[in-house]
């Protein structure tokens, strides 16, 4: 075989390869130490930072979209959370402030009836009411107070402005109360400013007590309150009963028709005074 000699090597051949890489690493180096000692390729470098940018960003964009979904997820999540739970404390505190509204109620109730029982020479006890027979026909209230308290048939009971009624059945722990608006009830009164005396009987409705057995002619205005006169023997006498509020004088019958409004909240009331009186002797 023929060889080729120097003169036949193909031209536009360069130098060897490892040559060539012998030069770039030369090339490097240099660049390397000139740009650190006098940072020529600083330009270079930022044209090539803003070129490669849109590249970098590209690559990082589905990185930077899922944290940003997991973030968006994660303070969502925490949002409704804290929302939850904000909705539980403010549901707790208004049912404390509801609470709250009940006993300062419960305590100015029990304040009035302290107020009243110390204003009386009688013995008083406080009860408190268990059930109200819903009977429309009938005004009737069981109270926690029974004969092993020391209560009795006919005992009177009254609020912190009036009378309330009086026991009408008892039991060992409990006891019922006929109020003074109840039908069948009746209570002796008598006029606080003239002393007259009646009969004030119930009509069964909490706001009305009809006083019968009254003349034409008897002394009774508008306003007049209505104490117990103590006849009978049940209610000490002078406590307040009612207030009347209405007369109507009828010439062909032979007694007026007036009405008082009882001074007792019978229906509101939740705490009573049972009273002991000198006068009433236990049955």
């Amino acid at each position: 075989m023929a060889r080729l000699k120097p003169k036949d090597v193909l031209p536009g051949r360069g130098p060897a390869l490892g040559t060539r890489l012998f030069l770039l690493l030369a090339c490097s180096i240099l660049l390397m130490v000139l740009d650190s000692r006098e940072n020529h390729l600083q330009s270079i470098r930022s044209k090539l930072n803003i070129a490669v940018y849109p590249i970098q960003a590209a690559v990082d964009l589905p990185f930077s979209v899922a944290d940003w979904i997991s973030t968006s997820l994660s303070s969502r999540r925490q949002l409704l959370a804290e929302n939850e739970d904000l909705r539980r404390q403010q549901l707790r505190s208004d049912a404390s402030v509801q609470k709250m509204i009940a006993i300062e109620a419960e305590n100015a109730r029990l304040r009035a009836l302290m107020d009243t029982a110390a204003l009386m020479t009688d013995r008083t006890m406080v009860a408190e009411i268990m059930a109200i027979d819903l009977n429309p026909y009938r005004r009737l209230l069981t109270i926690n107070k029974g004969s092993s308290a020391g209560t009795y048939r006919g005992q009177a009971l009254v609020d912190a402005f009036g009378i309330v009624g009086q026991i009408s059945d008892l039991g060992p722990l409990s006891s019922q109360v006929l109020l003074i608006s109840d039908p069948e009830h009746a209570v002796p009164v008598e006029v606080n400013r003239n002393g007259l005396r009646t009969i004030a009987v119930g009509t069964g409705d909490a706001q009305t007590l009809n006083l019968p057995f009254l003349p034409n002619n008897a002394d009774i205005r508008l306003g007049d309150l209505l104490v117990t006169s103590g006849l009978g023997g049940v209610f000490p006498a002078g406590y307040p009963v009612a207030e009347v509020n209405n007369i109507e004088i009828d010439p062909s019958r032979p007694f007026a028709h007036v009405e008082a409004a009882p001074a007792a909240e019978l229906d509101k009331v939740r705490e009573l005074l049972l009273i002991w009186s000198g006068d009433v002797q236990e049955q």
